[in-house]
């Protein structure tokens, strides 16, 4: 499919149950549980793909992916033994308080294959996340091997002179005397909770592009949904190379 020709990552959103309660969520309020990935369906999803295309980078986020960790393994390990040299996970880090829990699960991601955890601290995650847990499971993560960057989302952008994103500054900082550098991170997207929370920060007469959207007929990266949902069909219950093949630009 002419479509898919420069097609090279594969984003999979474990689940969007979370542990935070962010007023600048796009995607709007998180219960703290609810449906998951299906772990085979998913692993069978990115051998099938790499088999068929050059995928660079398999990400895995949320929602948060760690309240679903043998799912997430599984779906790094697959990245890992298709070839895909970039295995990212994007995590608020806020998981469990326990350390030997913390240890275990850093432990059981480095043999997964994860090889960067995108670390999402900023204002707006710290105000429901406690920073000690989150702390605990980068220096976990690092002793285990895996490279952890702090990866925040600013209201305007860095050295913005807002309550926010002088908050995140602060907290970036706690980050680096820690050894952690930090990624460019991203600037948050008017819609779902950020809509509803910080509307006096947006201009009602601006309608930003979704720095997420893809042009329909040239989809560079997949994303699946919880439920195995993919562009009208779903992994769980069609070949994904199927999906594409039967893929028609704005028919999904």
């Amino acid at each position: 499919n002419p479509a898919f020709q420069n097609l090279r990552r594969l984003e999979f959103v474990v689940t969007y149950a979370c542990t935070g309660r962010c007023k600048h969520c796009s995607e709007g309020e998180h219960l703290s549980h609810g449906a998951y990935i299906h772990a085979g369906a998913a692993a069978r999803a990115v051998l099938r793909l790499c088999g068929a295309y050059r995928i660079d980078s398999v990400m895995t986020f949320g929602g948060e992916p760690l309240l679903h960790i043998p799912e997430v393994c599984r779906i790094h390990a697959a990245a890992r033994d298709g070839g895909v040299p970039a295995r990212q996970l994007i995590t608020n880090g806020f998981f469990s308080r326990k350390e030997e829990t913390i240890r275990r699960a850093a432990a059981e991601l480095a043999r997964a294959g994860v090889n960067e955890v995108l670390l999402s601290v900023d204002a707006f995650h710290q105000e429901t996340i406690p920073l000690g847990p989150v702390k605990a499971f980068a220096r976990a993560a690092q002793a285990a091997g895996i490279p952890v960057r702090a990866h925040p989302a600013w209201l305007e952008g860095s050295g913005a002179e807002n309550p926010y994103d002088r908050r995140t500054a602060e907290i970036l900082r706690e980050f680096a005397d820690m050894g952690f550098s930090a990624s460019k991170g991203n600037v948050v997207f008017p819609s779902g909770n950020a809509l509803k929370y910080l509307s006096e920060y947006f201009d009602p007469g601006d309608t930003p592009a979704n720095p997420y959207a893809e042009d329909p007929a040239d989809i560079r990266a997949l994303c699946i949904g919880p439920d195995g949902g993919l562009l009208g069909g779903n992994i769980g219950q069609t070949d994904i190379l199927q999906i594409l093949e039967g893929y028609l630009p704005g028919r999904a």
